[in-house]
């Protein structure tokens, strides 16, 4: 069974958000790290990209398969997590504690076409 922590919001995609402020903290979600198998790769966007809710910026790899990560929400690239580029199989160790990049959002509103923990948990049971 996959973990899935209350407070984060979800897209059917897979994606966590995790909300600060007018920053929205993006990674992939447990479910989805367990059906990827071993990380070996992150391709992420750079800073000052801008990215629209519902496209793709980056991918995640594994030994299995490729996944692009779509964006929750739109913005601009604020952050990106340099250690996964050394260290892919973080997301495998704690999928929600190794965020990917970070989005000044340009539309909170955005958020409210996320699921909340519940139903995420209904999607993906």
């Amino acid at each position: 069974m996959s973990k899935i922590v209350d407070g984060l919001l979800y897209s059917e995609s897979h994606e966590w958000v995790k909300v600060d402020g007018n920053v929205a903290i993006v990674g992939i979600s447990d479910h989805a790290q367990n059906e990827l198998g071993d990380i070996t790769y992150v391709d992420m966007p750079v800073v000052d990209d801008e990215v629209r809710a519902g496209e793709d910026f980056g991918a995640v790899e594994s030994v299995k398969t490729s996944s692009e990560i779509i964006a929750p929400v739109s913005g601009k690239i604020v952050a990106c997590n340099a250690e996964l580029e050394e260290h892919p199989e973080l997301i495998n160790e704690d999928a929600y504690s190794a965020w990917i990049v970070k989005i000044e959002m340009s539309d909170s509103s955005e958020l409210d076409s996320l699921l909340n923990a519940s139903a995420y948990g209904k999607l993906v049971g």
